[in-house]
């Protein structure tokens, strides 16, 4: 029993690394505009399949070559999806700008359906496919990747905000935007790199699982579902608590699919997140708002 709990916890851990990086990407973009961008997961579909394409055949790039310009393309999208469709609609009402990325989402799909069609990819595992053994459980080297490059971009970011001059100017465009201007801090290209961090983020989350997941058109539907359910289980103004929200989604996925059903763990999931909604809507690790009028 011991081994088979192991197992489920290797195998939510993996899964949670995605939805960490996913709901990242989705923080990030809330704390710098206010902006829940249902777009994040086409992020994670273009960075994997657009490192697939660059990577395919006798002429294709190398893997880690693709993978930096994947990363490239997907941020120039993200960046460009703040440029022309969410900058000309500054000041609109929180519906409206919803609206805008969920537009956004299903365009970059139908791009992608037309580009690479239904089928399914995959990049090759980055170190070999020899299942490493744990006690009695197995872990796939890609998982290892998947663990270790989500803790090291989770950390990068928390740096990147706390110890940098770009990342604290974006924080104090999340703060106060009219005292950042204010103060000389240009608001327009902070937010134009936070969309870009945020895409840059989702792409290297979808070249990290490809190898172990696939990767198709429709991808990021999904995986954008359940990083928007782990920044708000975990706080959607606390990039941390997003993170800390998609590791417990996925262990909660994989605990319970292995202990009661693979066919109700997304239902578990997701009735986890309304009862937190219900008696903690700030998130787990939010920090609970109070407006003065």
């Amino acid at each position: 029993m011991f081994d088979q709990i192991l197992q489920f916890l290797l195998t939510g851990i993996t899964v949670g690394s995605t939805y960490a990086l996913v709901g990242l990407g989705f923080a990030i973009i809330y704390n710098a505009s206010d902006v829940v961008n249902f777009s994040q997961g086409e992020f994670v579909m273009i960075g994997a399949m657009s490192a697939v394409a660059l990577s395919a055949g006798d002429t294709g790039l190398p893997l880690w070559a693709a993978a930096l310009a994947a990363v490239l393309i997907t941020t120039l999208v993200g960046m460009a999806l703040q440029r022309f469709a969410i900058a000309p609609a500054r000041g609109a009402s929180v519906v409206t700008t919803i609206i805008i990325t969920i537009g956004a989402s299903i365009f970059l799909r139908g791009v992608a359906l037309l580009v690479w069609g239904k089928d399914l990819f995959a990049l090759p595992p980055f170190s070999g496919n020899e299942p490493i053994l744990i006690g009695n459980a197995t872990v796939l080297p890609q998982s290892l990747w998947v663990m270790g490059g989500a803790a090291v971009l989770v950390f990068g970011a928390q740096y990147f905000f706390t110890h940098t001059t770009l990342g604290k100017a974006i924080l104090a465009c999340s703060c106060n935007k009219t005292a950042a201007h204010l103060v000389g801090i240009n608001v327009g290209v902070m937010l134009l790199v936070a969309y870009g961090l945020s895409a840059a983020l989702g792409a290297m989350a979808g070249i990290l699982v490809a190898p172990i997941t696939f990767a198709s058109y429709d991808t990021g539907v999904m995986l954008g579902l359940k990083g928007f359910s782990a920044a708000i289980l975990g706080g959607m103004g606390n990039p941390m608590g997003a993170v800390a929200g998609g590791l417990l989604l996925g262990l909660i996925e994989s605990l319970s699919a292995g202990l009661i059903s693979s066919g109700y763990k997304d239902a578990i999931g997701f009735i986890i997140l309304l009862l937190v909604l219900f008696f903690r809507p700030s998130g787990l690790f939010g920090k609970a708002s109070v407006e003065r009028v």
